[in-house]
């Protein structure tokens, strides 16, 4: 029996030909799942200070909570793979934007971020850059994938967020979408670690293909 034959990579079939899927490759989407896990886990945490331990030194861990969560969500956002770059671009920048806001608060604040950003819903047109890159994985997510859970994630976090910079939501229906949102990110992420790593890489000869476009029009 031919042991090459048996390690060579699988050749798969894609719309504009055949292509592998390298190592490279999976490292790719082992990282962009790691992000999406570190992610998750840091927003269950804070969700769960913030409702069963509302206390000043809470508040205060929820700063590096938050700075774990965009890191992460930074990280899975280089990694993710998404056939249009301008719509990756465009989430890429979201994220920067809401990053930049975030530390530029933190910094000119005497209060922990989550309560300046709490206090002054209007912070959220410049924090809520990064939540609008995060419902866009989701949105993609649930596309791709048909999942449950992020199709219910791409309109919990906009209601969420949006009812609380208009002043529209009580307390406790916040505390109860910040919930659902916390449970459904954590099983959105355990459920990518079981899933085919070969689903989240796609179609590489689609990448190769638009490549080839882009290189044309250049």
């Amino acid at each position: 029996m031919n042991t090459q034959t048996l390690s060579a990579p699988a050749v798969y079939q894609g719309q504009f030909g055949e292509f592998t899927i390298t190592q490279s490759d999976r490292t790719g989407v082992i990282i962009y799942r790691t992000g999406l896990m570190v992610a998750a886990l840091s927003l269950a945490i804070a969700s769960a200070l913030v409702v069963f331990n509302n206390q000043p030194a809470t508040l205060a861990a929820l700063t590096p909570l938050y700075a774990c969560f965009t890191l992460a969500l930074g990280v899975s956002l280089i990694t993710i793979h998404i056939y249009m770059l301008a719509l990756h671009r465009m989430l890429q920048a979201f994220w920067a934007i809401g990053s930049i806001a975030a530390v530029g608060l933190a910094l000119s604040s005497s209060e922990p971020l989550a309560v300046t950003v709490y206090n002054h819903p209007l912070t959220l047109f410049g924090v809520g850059f990064t939540f609008v890159a995060l419902t866009g994985i989701y949105f993609k997510e649930a596309f791709c994938f048909n999942r449950l859970e992020t199709k219910v994630l791409t309109f919990t976090v906009p209601l969420l967020l949006l009812g609380h910079l208009v002043g529209i939501l009580p307390i406790p229906a916040e505390q109860v979408l910040l919930g659902i949102w916390a449970i459904l990110f954590l099983v959105f992420a355990l459920r990518k670690t079981v899933q085919a790593i070969p689903a989240d890489i796609g179609d590489k000869s689609v990448f190769t293909y638009l490549k080839q476009q882009r290189a044309n029009k250049g």
